[in-house]
């Protein structure tokens, strides 16, 4: 359910074109489904304009299946992150307009046009392209939310020309989600070079001393850049929704 059916729904009650019986069929499960499994939050996007993100990892392929199942029913464009290519396989199975992408490892659904919002574009920066999962993760997402996004990858701090030759389109960005293993300085050079606002994403990849990375967590969190947000390790997802958050209120 979103403003928008809800606005349709009780536009149609209150015309005679739906019954009162017919209208509390379809809210009854609302504000949320206690599946067994899973609790949905199908008002989710009445409360913050986003439906209910799955999040793929650790749950098992009939598990996805039925959480998919029943958000399916409510109409929503359905977004399942940190999905293995295996369990991608048997949702698409089920799911055939579906789509996945491998990098991000997410599965995406369309059962609504996707609105466009936001002030501007997001510009998704990777270091390298062991770093492009997360930052697929958090192209894909954005998109979904109804974003315009431009994905500039392979332009960390190791060759600095790289990046400075993309400086007139990231200074163009509204918002800037930088992704970054190792040592984690790409978005503190990124920073001292646009207005918008950074976020920072941190990632696993590295060698031992990275320690998964916590290196480039804690580099991105003593940052003398300024400004600068830093969200957890590897979350793409997380950096895209703040992102569009971000995006919005620019718009507003």
């Amino acid at each position: 359910m979103n403003p928008d059916k809800l606005k349709e729904m009780l536009t149609d009650l209150r015309d005679g074109r739906l019954s009162v019986e017919q209208s509390i069929e379809r809210l009854k499960h609302l504000p949320f489904e206690d599946i067994g499994i899973a609790t949905i939050d199908h008002h989710r996007s009445l409360r913050q304009g986003a439906a209910e993100v799955i999040f793929g990892e650790g749950k098992s392929v009939s598990q996805l299946i039925n959480i998919v199942t029943r958000m399916q029913r409510s109409d929503s464009n359905i977004l399942v992150t940190r999905l293995s290519s295996e369990k991608a396989e048997d949702l698409l199975a089920l799911f055939p307009a579906g789509e996945y992408d491998a990098d991000g490892r997410i599965f995406t659904l369309l059962q609504a046009p996707i609105v466009p919002r936001g002030r501007g574009r997001i510009a998704v920066v990777a270091a390298g392209t062991s770093d492009l999962p997360v930052a697929r993760e958090a192209t894909v997402t954005a998109r979904m939310l109804g974003h315009q996004v431009e994905e500039i990858v392979d332009v960390g701090v190791a060759g600095l020309h790289r990046l400075l030759a993309r400086t007139e389109s990231l200074q163009r960005a509204a918002v800037v989600i930088v992704v970054a293993g190792m040592e984690g300085a790409l978005p503190s050079v990124v920073g001292g070079l646009v207005s918008a606002p950074v976020i920072a994403v941190p990632t696993s990849i590295g060698y031992g001393a990275a320690f998964n990375g916590i290196a480039a967590l804690l580099g991105m969190l003593n940052s003398c850049a300024s400004g600068l947000t830093v969200v957890n390790i590897d979350n793409g997802f997380g950096a895209a929704f703040a992102a569009h958050r971000i995006n919005l209120q620019e718009n507003s």
